[in-house]
């Protein structure tokens, strides 16, 4: 068995959140190296030339809730990230002829939203203002590392007075930044706790408008918007402010890997070792303790702390050998919750699409936002039902993303790329079916879908890739799919992420830690779970 050198610290995984774990651990002076299993770096916010003259973002594909923390400490601006705001944000084309436009102009969101309801066009400020006063109350608490508020269980590795000083300060620090809610803590707390729908509903009439805002609710969730957590979702992605202002999101110039490459830059300058194509088989592990991993090529890597941003099972179950970890402990890994229902389709078009409803020579200010396919929440819970019973959504929920329409660096001139993120396509299949048989022809009903409103569309694809939940979890290493590494249900969430009483990074075996979007505050191009890995690291010596 080959050994390469040795290491005070070794980061499984070159996602966004390994990244930002090595960069923080070297920027302290620690010596550490990045191991990642495929060709690019990023993770699922990785950029690949899929065809030529084409930078494809083929997971995440729109950016907002990177903290801006992390943007200053490691720089990532004067080295190359750029964040290229959309406005407007949002468009809904809807199959009577009519749209709905929303954007950050609060005066023509009033005019577009009257168009069908004058109520509901004075309630979407006031809604707005809601989430946005919620978010800023409690974007401290997500971007924190949570407390643990429960007794570990299933290990030696025991909470130190430190750390119990830390988690009831964390307690006393909710406490007081739910208290400034003052009279919208119960809203706030529907919001953390309730259904997307029923608050909806509450707010406004008009179908079209909370068929567009669930979105939010129910993107990489398998949920019904109806369904208690689904909330606290689509406050989740009103979180954010890399876009320029908090909620509104943006497309990273040159792809979404652009992040990874100013990470990378960042890393490379701190001294970090990152290493391409070098995917992790085991940890090694001694009396309870990491001591480095072997690579699947046989060759070893010595470190007295691992820092994995694989999800639990992957890190847990595959990765560590039997017999290692406690029973209870891989007992409570296994009831994680991964279940997916999630495809991404890229598209490589000769042309822009050209909406019935809104008909535009070329590209216009409707293309540069999230172009919704679902226009009833009815239609969302029908799409859900048939995904529920094992089955692909006859009519599935689409978010299109055209991010030509404001970057011209990643197609030929005259040429367009197309991201569709669809709900729902459910990873378990009914009646034997398989996705590797089937992904094709329900990529081929999504495009008819979005060819009702946009007929040119079909005519338009040059090139096309498809990934089924399937092939996310083949690619990305993402177990059963799910983008989020664990559904972000309310049993998974905060001081629960990933399991109870341990939500702090740290595992049962010391010197092993969790640094992605497993660990609190969950999925999402954040960053959070690779910086607060890296301080618990720190913190530990």
């Amino acid at each position: 068995m080959r050994q390469d050198r040795s290491y005070d610290c070794i980061v499984v995984g070159g996602g966004h959140n390994g990244l930002i774990a090595a960069a923080y651990l070297a920027r302290a002076g620690r010596s550490v190296c990045v191991l990642e299993r495929r060709h690019v770096l990023g993770g699922c916010a990785a950029t690949e030339t899929l065809w030529p003259g084409y930078k494809v973002s083929t997971g995440a594909y729109v950016i907002s809730l990177l903290l801006p923390q992390i943007v200053r400490d490691l720089g990532l601006r004067q080295r190359g990230l750029t964040i290229l705001p959309r406005n407007p944000s949002s468009f809904t084309p809807l199959a009577d002829g009519r749209h709905l436009l929303l954007g950050t102009d609060a005066a023509a969101n009033r005019q577009a939203i009257a168009g069908f309801s004058q109520r509901d066009a004075e309630a979407y400020p006031r809604y707005n203002a809601l989430l946005d006063r919620i978010a800023r109350a409690l974007e401290p608490i997500v971007a924190d590392a949570a407390p643990n508020l429960l007794p570990r269980h299933g290990g030696q590795l025991r909470a130190g007075a430190r750390a119990r000083l830390r988690d009831g300060a964390g307690l006393w620090t909710l406490f007081r930044r739910m208290r400034r809610l003052e009279s919208d803590l119960p809203a706030a707390i529907e919001l953390l706790t309730g259904a997307a729908r029923p608050i909806l509903e509450r707010w406004f009439e008009t179908e079209a408008l909370r068929a567009t805002l669930a979105t939010d609710a129910i993107i990489g969730a398998f949920a019904s918007p109806a369904a208690p957590g689904t909330a606290y979702v689509l406050l989740h992605h009103a979180m954010g402010s890399a876009g320029g202002a908090r909620g509104v999101w943006g497309y990273v110039q040159g792809g979404m890997g652009g992040l990874a490459d100013a990470l990378e830059t960042a890393c490379t300058e701190l001294g970090v070792h990152v290493r391409r194509e070098a995917e992790v088989g085991r940890i090694l592990t001694l009396n309870g303790a990491a001591r480095g991993v072997v690579l699947e090529d046989g060759s070893t890597v010595e470190a007295p702390v691992v820092a994995s941003s694989a999800d639990a099972h992957v890190t847990f179950r595959k990765l560590v050998a039997p017999g290692v970890l406690p029973t209870a402990f891989l007992d409570a890994v296994a009831r994680i919750d991964y279940s997916s229902a999630s495809a991404k389709i890229n598209l490589a078009l000769a042309e822009p699409p050209c909406f019935t409803c809104l008909p535009t020579p070329g590209v216009a200010a409707h293309h540069r936002g999230t172009i919704h396919i679902g226009d009833t929440l009815d239609y969302v819970e029908r799409a859900y039902a048939e995904a529920r019973d094992g089955r692909p959504s006859t009519d599935p929920v689409l978010e299109v993303t055209l991010p030509t329409s404001v970057d011209a660096t990643i197609a030929p001139a005259d040429k367009h790329l197309m991201s569709i993120f669809v709900q729902y396509a459910p990873y378990t299949l009914a009646a034997g079916r398989r996705w590797d048989d089937i992904k094709e022809a329900f990529a081929d009903r999504c495009i008819a879908l979005l060819a009702r409103y946009a007929p040119n569309v079909p005519a338009a694809v040059e090139h096309r890739q498809v990934l089924s939940p399937l092939d996310l979890e083949r690619t990305f290493g993402l177990t059963g799919g799910n983008i989020m590494q664990g559904a972000m249900n309310l049993n998974q969430l905060f001081f629960l992420r990933p399991v109870p009483g341990w939500a702090d990074h740290r595992t049962p075996l010391k010197g092993l830690y969790l640094c992605g979007a497993a660990s609190h505050p969950g999925g999402g191009v954040m960053g959070a779970c690779g910086r607060n890995a890296a301080s618990a690291i720190l913190r530990d010596g």
